[in-house]
């Protein structure tokens, strides 16, 4: 499958500078970053939360969990973690379990962990389980640009 349409379009539209790159297919996201290579840390992962009527996007590193507290502290509603079959329904161009990390091409609020912040370098899944994209990290923050931030991962 590669890079979901969606994904590439939003990246090439805002001028993204980007590298997507190919590794064994994975079952987890910290899986992902060994095939990858890179640390769990620097892999940004997409994590879908039920928000009222709607949904949320967390985005966070790899090697973290998602604190739902924090999220609530940050967006003051009741939050929980969706089921697979109601993410996959909001990412139609991308494989069951492959969340991408941008809302924004998606129409889906977001909001950023500051860890994603340290690294100089961040990767995430490009809309399979076998694609890696990498982005400089300037442009990351870029991409979030507007997005609540904050320590919302344990």
């Amino acid at each position: 499958m590669g890079i979901a349409r969606t994904v590439q379009e939003y990246l090439d539209d805002n001028h993204i500078p980007y590298e997507a790159t190919k590794h064994a297919r994975t079952s987890c996201s910290m899986m992902t970053a060994e095939a990858g290579h890179i640390p769990g840390s620097a892999l940004a992962k997409g994590v879908v939360l039920r928000w009222g009527d709607g949904y949320v996007l967390a985005v966070l590193p790899a090697s973290r969990y998602v604190d739902l507290d924090k999220v609530r502290g940050i967006i003051g509603d009741r939050v929980e973690i969706a089921t697979e079959s109601e993410a996959s329904a909001l990412f139609p161009d991308c494989e069951e379990g492959a969340v991408p990390v941008l809302g924004v091409p998606y129409r889906l609020a977001c909001v950023v962990d500051d860890g994603l912040e340290e690294h100089d370098d961040i990767w995430f899944e490009g809309g399979d389980h076998r694609t890696l994209i990498h982005v400089p990290g300037d442009e990351f923050a870029r991409m979030m640009y507007g997005v609540p931030h904050g320590h919302i991962s344990m």
